[in-house]
């Protein structure tokens, strides 16, 4: 079974998405090039996946995170 693809991964960069084992960048085991498959966001930008039909299952994904807390000012 293959493993599930991130949809929005926290630094896409450190890893190879060429195959299933999503290598580090400084150990490809696969073999299938001298450098590194690029995750999608780094390609096409955050809303990737929003354009195409890519397959994946996106139910199952938690929802993205902006990384700081999204309140909103109070009311007087």
């Amino acid at each position: 079974m293959a493993k599930k693809f991130p949809l929005h991964p926290k630094h896409p960069e450190r890893i190879c998405w060429g195959c299933d084992k999503y290598c580090p960048v400084d150990a490809l085991e696969c073999g299938n090039g001298s450098d590194r498959t690029q995750h999608p966001v780094e390609l096409l930008g955050e809303d990737w996946l929003e354009f195409g039909d890519w397959g994946l299952d996106t139910e199952t994904e938690p929802p993205r995170t902006t990384g700081g807390s999204e309140k909103e000012p109070a009311s007087e």
